[in-house]
């Protein structure tokens, strides 16, 4: 489902050059659910970023699904986002104005779909993470384990084949984030290939492969 190929990121200022990914090579197999660990700064977020067509890198080859993305124009990788990716963040990234069921339906704006199957989409989506009781609730009326739950069920709102994670329980004390971590390994054996980024040695060895980054480059 995603293939690198002697990827590499620079960071450049007038001043300094900073090598944030040194020669990633990296198949993510469908229906994988593997792990990506290292100590702060290694490149991490950036490694996820790059596979979520977040960031561009500096060299090298990416593949989403058999396709090779390095031509895609901005709107055709916007489009492939929007199809294939769902994305969870450690910050959760409410829009706090909007209640839970708008908040899932955010994806879905973009796709030419009706207010009706955004609704029922959005609706499966929050019964699925166990949020059906607070639909019409506010991000600052939930929990930290409810607002990733939401944010969850705004990633997989519109059925990706790919769900890229980036340190989903960092926030949650151990017990939330054992739920969260059940959460996706039930979409991953729903069919969803999932790529998690974590601090925690305890969530890593639930998922099926480790990747260890050190200073940019691929250790394990």
């Amino acid at each position: 489902m995603i293939k690198l190929q002697n990827v590499e990121k620079v960071y450049r200022t007038s001043s300094i050059e900073t090598l944030a990914l040194n020669n990633i090579n990296l198949d993510v197999k469908k229906g994988e659910f593997i792990s990506i660990m290292g100590p702060s700064g290694c490149g991490k977020s950036t490694l996820l970023n790059i596979m979520g067509l977040l960031d561009e890198p500096s060299k090298g080859i990416i593949e989403i699904d058999g396709s090779r993305v390095e031509k895609y124009s901005e709107k055709n990788l916007a489009h492939l986002r929007n199809q294939k990716l769902g994305f969870i963040f450690q910050s959760f990234h409410l829009i706090n104005d909007l209640s839970v069921i708008d908040n899932v339906e955010i994806p879905l704006l973009y796709r030419s779909s009706t207010a009706k199957e955004r609704r029922e989409l959005a609706q499966e989506a929050l019964e699925k993470v166990g949020l059906s009781n607070r639909m019409k609730h506010f991000p600052k009326q939930l929990s930290g384990g409810q607002k990733q739950r939401v944010a969850i069920a705004r990633a997989i709102v519109g059925k990706p084949e790919i769900i890229l994670a980036d340190e989903p329980t960092g926030n949650l004390d151990s017990a939330m984030g054992n739920e969260i971590l059940n959460i996706l390994q039930s979409l991953n054996e729903g069919g969803a290939t999932i790529v998690m980024v974590t601090h925690d040695d305890a969530m890593a060895k639930r998922t099926h492969r480790l990747v260890r980054l050190f200073d940019g480059t691929q250790v394990l």
